[in-house]
C-alpha cells in the first residue's frame, strides 16, 4: 500500500517525548481542531471526553490555561486522592479569572464535587476537564454538574480536519489518532501496537472482574474481529466459551471507556417482525482495531479494506453529529432475510438511507438494500450509495452514487 509521505511533519519541526512503558507519549503536531473555536469562544466550563490518545491534552493547553492538574502525574493524582479539598483552598487563592485545566478527571472523580462547590459560591474561574472513562466517573458517584458545565466530545483526527493531508488507505490501516497519523512509518505502527498490548490490555483490564482476565483477553480480540458486524451473543458466547451476561458486560466496558461505539438497530414505526433488533459495535478508530488483530503493518485485503470503509464512515457520521451537537439518531438495518443498509441517518427532519462501498464503481445491484429498506420505512427517505470513485451518479430522484469527499463535505453540511 502507498504510504503518503506528505502527511507526517518534518520531525525536525517537533519536540517528540515516547514512553512505551506507561504509554504516554508527547507529539507536538498540532492540526486546527474543529472544536477548539468553540471552546475558546465558551464562558462556560467544559468537560471534554474522548478515548486516549485523540488529542484532549494538547487541544487543552493550546487553550493556554493559567493552570495545569495533569492526574496522569502519579505524585499529583496521589496528593489530590488522600486530600480532594486541596483543589478548593488552591482555587480560592488565584484571584484574577482564570482558564484551569484538569486533565484526566475520571482519576480522582471526588474533585467534580470540589468544583460543583466553587461555581455554586460563584467562582469567577473557569473549568476545562478531560476524561477519558466515564464508566470511572460513574463508579466514582462523580457529580457532572448539570447545567454548571458543558459536556463535549473528542474523537481522532476527522476528515474536515485532516483536509489535504487525508489519506484514506493510510487512514483505514492506521487509524487516525494524530501521533500515530502524524508520524511517519515506524514509529507510528510502534504506537500503535503499544495502544493495543498496554492501554486497552493492561489498563482497562484493571476495570473488569479480576477473575476474568483470561476471559476478557479473548473477549479484545474477538470484539476488534466482529467490530462493524451484527452481534449474536448467543454463537459469540459459543465460540468463545465466555457466557452470554459476561459478554455483555465486557462490551459495556468498552463502551463506557469509550472505546467502541454501540450501534442500536433501526426501528420501524410499526412493529415489522421481519426486522433484525441486533446491535453492532464499531471501534472508535480502525487502526487500534487492526493493531489488536495485528493486521496494522501490511496490505489490507478487499474484505477487510470494504469492511472499514464502512466502519470510516460511520465514525465520519458520527464526529459530525457530536462537533455539531445536532442530535442525529444513527442506526443500522437489517432484515431477518439478510437485506442490509449500513446506515441509517435521522435528522428528524431528513431521514437518509446509507451503503458504503469501497470500490470505484457502482452498479444497480449494490442499491437492493436500499430499496428494500424503503418498505420499512416510516416516510421517504433519501438513498446514498458512498463509495470511492470520483462522479455523482443519479439512479432515480431519491437513489444517488456519491463519493465519500462529496458527501462529507456537501451533503452532510446541508442536513437540518
Amino acid at each position: 500500500m502507498r504510504v503518503n509521505k506528505k502527511v507526517g511533519l518534518e520531525s525536525g519541526k517537533n519536540q517528540k517525548k515516547l514512553d512505551f512503558g506507561s504509554f504516554s507519549m508527547k507529539i507536538d503536531h498540532m492540526l486546527d481542531r474543529i472544536l477548539s473555536k468553540r471552546l475558546q469562544a465558551s464562558p462556560k466550563s467544559v468537560l471534554l471526553l474522548g478515548p486516549r490518545q485523540v488529542g484532549k491534552s494538547t487541544l487543552m493547553r493550546s487553550l493556554h490555561p493559567m493552570r495545569i492538574i495533569n492526574l496522569m502525574d502519579e505524585s499529583l493524582y496521589l496528593s489530590y486522592m488522600k486530600d480532594p479539598a486541596r483543589l478548593h483552598r488552591e482555587i480560592a487563592a488565584i484571584t484574577k479569572p482564570s482558564l484551569i485545566a484538569i486533565d484526566e478527571i475520571q482519576r480522582v472523580p471526588a474533585l467534580l464535587n470540589s468544583i460543583q462547590v466553587l461555581l455554586d459560591e460563584g467562582c469567577k474561574h473557569r473549568f476545562l476537564l478531560t476524561g477519558s472513562s466515564a464508566r470511572k466517573l460513574k463508579r466514582g458517584h462523580a457529580n457532572l454538574l448539570p447545567g454548571r458545565i458543558l459536556i463535549e466530545h473528542l474523537a481522532p483526527l476527522a476528515y474536515w480536519e485532516l483536509g489535504e493531508r487525508f489519506d484514506l488507505e493510510k487512514a483505514l490501516r492506521i487509524g487516525t489518532l494524530p501521533g500515530v497519523y502524524l508520524e511517519a512509518g515506524e514509529t507510528g505502527e510502534a504506537l500503535l501496537e503499544s495502544y493495543g498490548q498496554i492501554y486497552l490490555r493492561e489498563e482497562i483490564q484493571y476495570e473488569a472482574l479480576t477473575q476474568n482476565l483470561g476471559a476478557y483477553a479473548r473477549f479484545l480480540d474477538m470484539a476488534a474481529e466482529a467490530s462493524g458486524r451484527w452481534i449474536n451473543y448467543s454463537k459469540l458466547a459459543s465460540d468463545s466459551e465466555i457466557p452470554k451476561e459476561t459478554l455483555r458486560r465486557f462490551y459495556a466496558l468498552l463502551e463506557d471507556t469509550l472505546v467502541v461505539h454501540r450501534v442500536q438497530a433501526f426501528r420501524p414505526k410499526v412493529s415489522k417482525r421481519r426486522v433484525s433488533q441486533r446491535e453492532r459495535f464499531v471501534f472508535f478508530d480502525p487502526g487500534v482495531r487492526n493493531a489488536l488483530l495485528g493486521i496494522h503493518r501490511g496490505h489490507l485485503s478487499p474484505m477487510e479494506k470494504g469492511n472499514l470503509f464502512e466502519q470510516w464512515i460511520f465514525l465520519q457520521l458520527m464526529a459530525f453529529n457530536d462537533i455539531n451537537k445536532k442530535g442525529w439518531r444513527i442506526s443500522s438495518f437489517r432484515t431477518d432475510t439478510g437485506a442490509e443498509v449500513d446506515w441509517i441517518l435521522d435528522t428528524g427532519s431528513r431521514l437518509l438511507a446509507i451503503e458504503c462501498k469501497s470500490g470505484k464503481n457502482v452498479a444497480e445491484h449494490d442499491l437492493n438494500g436500499l430499496r428494500v429498506f424503503d418498505r420499512f420505512a416510516h416516510r421517504q427517505a433519501e438513498k446514498y450509495v458512498i463509495y470511492t470513485g470520483r462522479s455523482v451518479q443519479k439512479f432515480s430522484k431519491s437513489e444517488t452514487a456519491i463519493p465519500y469527499g462529496d458527501f462529507l463535505t456537501s451533503v452532510l453540511p446541508s442536513l437540518k
